[in-house]
Formats: structure tokens, sequence, C-alpha cells
């Protein structure tokens, strides 16, 4: 498929690894609709490259990702059309996580919450800065955690865990992140680029039809849990954004801004 990267996902070759960054720094790569959008597209647009053997995802600046932007969630709240465009983005970027044959890593350089969170953990391995941590925040704003969390997180922790941390939304440090099964490793924030990709080179060096579909048969168990579960959470999701709740959380983020 024709893709065109934009500023805010740039994404650089390093050899036969794919670096994809999610660049938004100012606000701590939040997810602007144009960037949920093309990261939607980039699993697609790499899975074809014959040259891609592997991709790294990580963030700019001192976040990974904060999740969805506060523009975006006021526009989810006051439109019904914009809330189901959103969800329907969703769910299809987690599909097209699941499908893409490539092996991919998560170099997660600084907190991960929310939608990032979900990215990330959608991700094939998963390593972390020691400083950096994850949290699934959607519960404490007034949402169902419907995009990533309530389908992906059993199937890596065991389900009380996952209850735990997605009823109270606790941030979750690097270090627990590796105990609880979110994050394969955590490493010095200094290293974190640099072991991420030396990982990504190894695995691109194995050969290529035993990996790829290796893969695909261990996300058959993914896509599974995604096909069970995903359309009723992210239904849920969408029917909480008319929450007095939401609405709240909404008129605080009118204050700050």
């Amino acid at each position: 498929m024709s893709f065109d990267p934009i500023p805010e996902l740039p994404i650089e070759r390093r050899g036969a690894v794919a670096v994809v960054t999610l660049n938004n720094p100012e606000m701590r790569n939040a997810f602007t609709d144009p960037m949920h959008t093309a990261l939607r597209e980039v699993w697609e647009h790499l899975a074809e490259d014959p040259a891609v053997r592997a991709i790294v995802l990580t963030g700019a600046g001192e976040a990974f990702s904060a999740g969805g932007n506060i523009p975006a969630f006021v526009a989810d709240y006051e439109s019904p059309a914009h809330r189901r465009e959103t969800m329907r983005q969703a769910r299809r970027l987690l599909e097209a996580m699941a499908e893409c044959p490539k092996p991919t890593i998560a170099a997660v350089n600084g907190p991960a919450v929310g939608l990032g969170c979900s990215v990330a953990v959608s991700c094939d391995l998963v390593m972390m800065a020691e400083s950096a941590f994850m949290a699934d925040t959607h519960v404490s704003v007034g949402l169902v955690a419907g995009d990533g969390g309530t389908a992906l997180w059993p199937l890596l922790l065991n389900l009380q865990k996952a209850r735990f941390y997605l009823f109270t939304g606790d941030r979750i440090p690097a270090a627990d992140c590796v105990e609880l099964g979110l994050a394969t490793f955590a490493v010095p924030d200094a290293e974190l680029l640099e072991r991420a990709l030396a990982l990504a080179k190894r695995l691109g060096e194995q050969p290529r039809q035993a990996l790829e579909e290796t893969k695909r048969a261990l996300n058959l168990h993914v896509q599974r849990a995604l096909l069970a579960v995903a359309p009723f959470a992210l239904a849920a999701e969408s029917e909480s954004f008319a929450s007095d709740d939401v609405r709240r959380a909404v008129e605080r983020f009118g204050e700050k801004r």
C-alpha cells in the first residue's frame, strides 16, 4: 500500500530495521487524529516492504505516549460521529498490529499511558527504560478500558492483576511491568534504543518464514481475544463518553488549558 509518513510519525531505516517514532513531544506524544490513522497504516505499509525485517516503535522526547490528546478527547465527548470514527480506528489499529508479520519491539522511553500503553503492549516484545512506567487510566477518567486493555491484559497478566490495574489506573514501574508480564526487559535509560535496535537486528537475522509464521501462530491468541472482546469493549467505551464522569473530566481538562 502507498504510505506517506507524516512529521508526527517519521520512519527511519537502520539497515533492515524500521524505526517508527511517535513524534509529538510537546504533547508527550499524545495521539492526534492524523497520528492515529498513520500508526494504523504504517504496520500494513511495513508488512509489505521486503527490505524490512523488524520494527522498533519508540517515542520522541521524555514520553513514549500520553495516549489520547485533549482536543480529540473533547471531540469524542461532543461529537457522536467523531466518537464512532475513533472507535473504528482503535479497533483497526489493534488488528493491524496483530496482523503485521514482522517482529515488533516497543522501546518505551518514558510514560506509556492509556492508548499509549495499549500500543506498547500490542508489540511483540516490550523493552522499557528503567525510569518509565505504564498506566491504563481509562476508568479513572470515566471511560471503559476498550482499546486494548480488556482484551490484551488478561493474556499477559493474570486476571486478578489485570482487574486491579485496569480498575485503579495505578502507575506500574518498569521493573513491575517485567515481573507482571507487560514488558520483556527493563534496561538503563541511556541504553534503551541501542538495546532495542540490537534485538531487532538479531530477530531480523532469523530465518524469515520460520519467524514470521511463528509470530502469526502466536498472534492467533491475540486475534481471538480481540475478536471476542474488542467489539463489546469499544462499544461500551463509546457509550461511556456520554457519561457525567467524562463531562467532568472534559471540564477539568478545559480548566487546565
